[in-house]
């Protein structure tokens, strides 16, 4: 790595590796989706629970440890549908590289699960340890893409296609 802070080339950034990442698509009975409203944007940034997989941590066990921290479901309220074939990465807009994980990774290469929420709304509580989220819905999942972030709408189609027919 040649170069990390605030300056950082277009070179730069393609050299560093993608972080290893999970995410979560929590489903309700009649197929909608969770979405939290991300704390840390101004705007409005809708997103799927996701984070990071600690050394040695199975992918699946980071699912469901990242849904607890996220939402507070819990490993019992849920049940795994289906998991994403693939690792899916994306690249972060080139301005943000700097500002996040200290400027140590390009992106994030995700390993998507899809849980089904078998509780009631009020099991769910984003307002945890370290809130990731101001605030919660169901969305259809024809409504999902527009409402994501324009660099994670292409992630947000693989895995709709991805668990396709399973919602």
């Amino acid at each position: 790595m040649k170069h990390q802070g605030p300056f950082m080339t277009p070179d730069d950034i393609a050299d560093l590796p993608y972080r290893p990442c999970v995410g979560v698509m929590l489903a309700n009975t009649r197929g909608h989706i969770f979405v939290g409203q991300r704390k840390d944007r101004d705007t409005d940034a809708w997103q799927m629970p996701q984070g990071g997989v600690d050394a040695g941590e199975k992918t699946l066990d980071a699912a469901l440890r990242e849904l607890w921290e996220e939402t507070g479901v819990t490993e019992k309220l849920v049940t795994l549908e289906a998991e994403a074939p693939e690792l899916i990465r994306y690249d972060l807009p080139h301005d943000i590289v700097p500002k996040i994980w200290k400027g140590r990774y390009r992106g994030q290469e995700q390993k998507w699960f899809l849980f089904r929420f078998h509780g009631s709304d009020d099991q769910i509580n984003i307002e945890t340890e370290h809130p990731e989220f101001t605030q919660w819905k169901w969305m259809p999942k024809d409504e999902l893409v527009s409402n994501i972030v324009p660099f994670k709408r292409e992630v947000y189609e693989k895995v709709l296609a991805a668990f396709n027919g399973k919602l």
